[in-house]
């Protein structure tokens, strides 16, 4: 196996460079207090795409900030007990998918929410930040105060679709799992952490973590290339790179895992240069739960073979 990054040893203790704010907890204590007073005025609007075995709806609510967010929510035809329920994030930049591909987790018996993320998919991005608003989402709010960062905000929203979905009277709440890939399996991890009431985490290479790390390694490319974009025109003298790597420890999932009470499994591709595996490692090692990590030797950041089926197979055993 080609090695680009840390041997697996050091792979399993290492624990994250990107510096963790003092006030990292107290931030995120107050900003679930500020999403929890939120009304967020559910809407469910029966979709065109409907199937015999399956109910469709274009879902709506409110988040913080007043944005106005989508997701689509599918569920068991006819269903008459409650059942376990999947939360699913998108990969960065895009958005909740195709209804049909989501109909294998409803023929199962489960209730299926897909979030288009904030600024992403059809939901709505408030603004009103200050500073560099490009290239991307997480660089938005940089220079700013760190509870105006957009991807605080879009944490904040997975963890309030998942208070939401919990509360639907046809879910049980201790049986709500939450999936993603890259962008979605960085939003998994971070639900799970400020939503501890969820039960199951599938994560595939997350992104959003060890900032500092990625650009050490001259991997702030592709995905993380808002780091570089940032530096090259806001401060190309590094003058304020403590800062600005503090900063983005705000939103750093790595910082977030010891929260993490659902059992975790997480899948990472140790070829893997646009989220590199210490990156990923960094997360899993915090998180305090029960997990199970898969490693693929040969792939990188790309779809891998049977995974899908591993996933499915983890969210359908309940003891």
């Amino acid at each position: 196996m080609a090695i680009f990054d840390f041997p697996l040893d050091k792979l399993a203790t290492y624990m994250g460079t990107n510096p963790c704010p003092i006030d990292f907890d107290v931030f995120w204590k107050d900003s679930l207090e500020e999403m929890r007073l939120i009304e967020p005025n559910i809407e469910c609007i029966p979709a065109q795409f409907q199937t015999p075995f399956a109910e469709c709806f274009d879902l709506y609510f409110t988040g913080v900030r007043n944005a106005r967010l989508h997701a689509k929510l599918l569920r068991p035809k006819n269903q008459r007990e409650k059942g376990p329920a999947l939360l699913q994030f998108h990969g960065y930049n895009g958005n909740a998918g195709d209804w049909s591909d989501k109909l294998n987790y409803v023929a199962a018996g489960f209730t299926v929410v897909a979030l288009d993320c904030r600024g992403q998919g059809v939901s709505e991005d408030t603004g009103g930040v200050k500073g560099i608003t490009s290239p991307g989402l997480f660089i938005r709010g940089i220079d700013d105060v760190p509870k105006n960062m957009i991807m605080r905000h879009i944490m904040l929203d997975t963890a309030q679709i998942a208070d939401i979905l919990m509360g639907f009277d046809f879910v049980k709440s201790n049986q709500l799992c939450v999936y993603g890939a890259s962008q979605g399996g960085a939003l998994a991890l971070a639900c799970a952490a400020l939503e501890p009431r969820v039960a199951k985490v599938c994560a595939m290479y997350p992104f959003l973590s060890d900032y500092q790390r990625v650009w050490e390694m001259d991997l702030a490319k592709d995905a993380y290339y808002e780091i570089t974009h940032y530096f090259r025109n806001c401060d190309p003298e590094h003058s304020r790179e403590k800062e600005i790597f503090t900063q983005l420890g705000y939103i750093d999932i790595k910082n977030m895992a010891k929260w993490i009470k659902g059992e975790v499994l997480m899948a990472t591709a140790l070829q893997d240069r646009i989220c590199p595996p210490s990156t990923q490692f960094a997360v899993y090692n915090r998180i305090q739960s029960k997990k199970n990590h898969i490693l693929y030797p040969d792939y990188q950041h790309e779809w891998i073979p049977q995974i899908a089926d591993r996933f499915y197979q983890f969210m359908l055993q309940w003891s």
